[in-house]
């Protein structure tokens, strides 16, 4: 025990990689409370909980920067799906879509449908939602972006249209309000039908209320197929008209027509990063994921149905096999089926590796945790990239692979003391076995745990241990805390 009678936790004999872009080390990380209080050599710490973590490695609790999680963490707090991983900390509100401001007496449109059902959205601003999240107390960390799409949701009743002066007037007031509860940012989704209508105008103007509080702005492209180029400069003009840091979402180089242009678009982020301050994050699959859009279906694309309000039964089938059996084109077997979720197999796995071993990419699942045949994404995107890219196809290495997952979002996001093994930096850790890491999700069977993650810490309390499913109803509880744009 400690001199002020509080108990100390010392991972001893770890190899221990602290997030930053430095050699590792062999060595101990003591605890105590919520915080990380020495490092190095532990040996004078008496500790009652003694962890030999000889041949494992530790790290800083891993950050999904790209996360749909906004209601699933209220939902099933327990986050097996993402503390399995590592997951210590989720950004939610990407891609335009996010909780809150809501209206509870409305519909939720696509894509907002994808964070969950009518019922699901009670919160009308974000001190609401916090309010939830600290009473449920969910296993993992949440910090918010506000969705431009959902502004718009809530004051205009035709989402295909761009906004009136009063209307963005009005999403304005609503998004100051969100920033002073301590949202972190705007996201857009300017590829979605509900998105697409804005004008640049609409959306600078959005994105200039959050230069006051220093946040950040995040953009799924409004196009990630042969218009990146200019889809990638309107963000950065958005950005930089309004003075704040540029996330790009799920960097890709999406259809066929568009592979192999990997190294042109990463040239193009790298030139404009002379100039302003941006970065993007990634997921380690070659196929995406969301509702069933009809502007992507084709033959040269490979597309697997995830969930159908039509027709449910063809949840996990091939659009392709449908349509065969329907008897009717690809087109309208899609029609016959919205609305609907489906995965793309859409990217060139060399474009893949690209975005990923690139030094400023950051990692982020994007998994769709209502979706009832999700993306293997969802369970399997941070060992993924420590198994299969690092160990196996040394596509990137092991400390590139863990600064993507830890320091670097840390920096990005302004996440005061976490991404990091440092003395006074809470105790987010992850404890695995490098030599065995693996995902184990598939597209066939997507909801399946990894191999080799130990242990997860979360704010110094266990959040997972490997073979124990369920540790809240243990001894251990669920540690998770809001993390307000500070």
């Amino acid at each position: 025990m400690s001199d002020n009678n509080h108990t100390i936790t010392v991972i001893r004999n770890a190899t221990v990689y602290t997030g930053e872009l430095n050699e590792c080390f062999v060595g101990d990380v003591a605890i105590s409370d919520d915080r990380i209080i020495a490092l190095g050599d532990c040996s004078h710490f008496y500790s009652e909980q003694d962890i030999d973590a000889t041949g494992l490695t530790l790290a800083p609790g891993f950050i999904d920067v790209h996360t749909h999680d906004d209601l699933e963490v209220l939902r099933n707090p327990h986050m097996l799906c993402k503390v399995s991983q590592g997951v210590t900390t989720v950004i939610a509100g990407n891609c335009g879509i996010s909780s809150v401001p809501c209206v509870t007496d409305i519909e939720p449109v696509d894509p907002i449908n994808l964070l969950g059902q009518k019922a699901d959205f009670k919160y009308t601003n974000l001190a609401d939602f916090r309010n939830a999240f600290d009473n449920i107390k969910p296993s993992v960390n949440l910090a918010q972006l506000i969705g431009h799409t959902s502004l718009r949701a809530q004051v205009m009743n035709d989402l295909s249209k761009a906004a009136s002066e009063q209307e963005i007037t009005q999403m304005q007031s609503l998004l100051r309000t969100q920033m002073e509860q301590g949202a972190l940012g705007l996201s857009t989704g300017l590829a979605y039908p509900n998105a697409k209508a804005s004008s640049r105008e609409e959306v600078n103007r959005l994105a200039k209320c959050v230069t006051p509080f220093e946040g950040v702005y995040t953009t799924h492209l409004r196009t990630e197929f042969q218009g990146i180029i200019d889809a990638m400069d309107e963000a950065f003009a958005t950005a930089k008209q309004a003075k704040l840091p540029l996330i790009i979402s799920h960097l890709k180089c999406a259809g066929i027509d568009n592979w192999g242009r990997a190294e042109e678009v990463l040239a193009h982020l790298e030139d404009k990063r002379q100039s302003q301050l941006a970065c993007c994050d990634c997921y380690p699959y070659a196929a995406s994921s969301s509702t069933l859009d009809l502007n992507q279906v084709t033959d040269s694309t490979e597309i697997y149905i995830t969930w159908s309000e039509t027709h449910p039964e063809m949840a996990g089938k091939s659009l392709r096999d449908i349509a065969n059996n329907w008897q009717l084109s690809l087109m309208d077997a899609a029609k016959k089926l919205q609305p609907a979720g489906s995965v793309y197999h859409c990217m060139l796995e060399d474009d893949v590796k690209q975005f990923l071993s690139y030094e400023n990419s950051m990692i982020g699942s994007d998994g769709l945790p209502c979706d009832p045949h999700p993306h293997p994404r969802l369970w399997g995107t941070f060992p993924r990239v420590l198994g299969h890219y690092a160990r196996e196809q040394q596509t990137l290495s092991l400390a590139l692979a863990i600064h993507k997952m830890t320091a670097l979002p840390s920096s990005q996001f302004k996440l005061n003391n976490r991404g990091k093994i440092a003395k006074g930096y809470f105790a987010d850790l992850v404890l695995f076995d490098a030599n065995a890491i693996i995902d184990n999700a598939s597209y066939q069977n997507p909801q399946a745990q990894a191999d080799g993650i130990k242990c997860v810490w979360v704010n110094g309390k266990v959040s997972f241990v490997e073979g124990l499913d369920d540790l809240s109803v243990t001894q251990f509880g669920r540690a998770g805390r809001f993390l307000a744009r500070t």
